[in-house]
């Protein structure tokens, strides 16, 4: 089973919006197979605080644009990892040391990635 056509139009919004927001290491990773409760991850990075949640707020409005709406959000009050759960896919925007430490491309290496759209642009430092 792979992520459906929904979630990777969900995957694709919300790396274009976190691209928007200079985003880093934006990634996603098709999780279908390995878990039931959604279908794919994002990943994407910033240096500061403040980045992370503007991030965070262009992703959820993007994605409410398209008829998503988050189901969870966790994290937002320190800024340093925030997730959002829209059901089909999960946006995790993580300060730059947290992305480091916890590494999740890491643990999520044997999943497939998936594919972004060509104007999607990692902004590295």
């Amino acid at each position: 089973m792979t992520a459906t056509d929904h979630a990777r139009d969900l995957i694709a919004a919300a790396a274009r919006a976190a691209s928007d927001k200079l985003a880093q290491r934006i990634i996603a990773f098709d999780v279908s197979e390995q878990l039931a409760i959604t279908d794919a991850f994002l990943l994407a990075s910033a240096p500061n605080d403040r980045q992370v949640r503007s991030i965070v707020d262009e992703v959820e409005e993007k994605l409410r644009g398209l008829g998503a709406k988050p189901i969870r959000r966790e994290g937002e009050r320190d800024g340093r990892w925030v997730l959002l759960d829209f059901g089909d896919i999960v946006v995790h925007v993580q300060h730059e040391e947290e992305r480091q430490f916890y590494a999740l491309e890491r643990l999520w290496r044997d999943c497939p990635t998936i594919e972004l759209p060509a104007d999607v642009v990692s902004h590295e430092r």
